[in-house]
């Protein structure tokens, strides 16, 4: 097998990629977050990091994280956020949403250590963060979706309960 099907193989069964449409193959559970978008459906494990001590900590010192898992940051509302890479020992992805769970912004391969303001927008509610890299590997991109049921349901554009396209 060549390199670069090895590879994208590798990504899509580490991060259990489906590349055929339809609905996803579990329900919404808070340990996971499903995303959708022109490259098919992928799912990461998540730790959820939704109140200030938890979002504070968030990924710091962590010395490495398996590229199937990430963290999954939920504020109380809309707002402008931006992070910094302070005490965070691994490159990280830092997906940008809205409160449709839409991404609006992706910043690629956050440099450990860097105390440099990383800005994800104005309106946004949530913030998934992967190994540096595997955002561009797997194809999410802004308008991806993405579900998980700490997100309100009832403006998501892809509800947990499938209920709407």
């Amino acid at each position: 097998m060549g390199k670069c099907l090895f590879r994208g193989w590798l990504v899509r069964a580490v991060v259990g990629l489906s590349l055929v449409g339809g609905a996803a193959s579990a329900a919404c559970r808070d340990d996971a977050v499903e995303l959708r978008g022109d490259f098919g459906q992928a799912r990461f494990r998540i730790d959820l990091a939704d109140d200030p001590a938890e979002r504070a900590q968030g990924l710091m010192f962590v010395e490495d994280m398996p590229a199937g898992q990430g963290m999954l940051f939920v504020y109380e509302r809309s707002q402008p956020v931006s992070f910094w890479m302070r005490n965070t020992l691994i490159p990280l992805d830092m997906i940008f949403m809205d409160a449709s769970g839409t991404v609006q912004k992706v910043h690629e391969n956050a440099v450990p250590g860097d105390l440099t303001s990383i800005p994800g927008g104005d309106d946004i509610l949530a913030v998934l963060e992967i190994n540096g890299g595997l955002a561009r590997q797997v194809g999410i991109v802004p308008g991806t979706e993405l579900r998980h049921p700490a997100l309100p349901q009832d403006v998501a554009a892809w509800p947990c309960d499938g209920a709407k396209p």
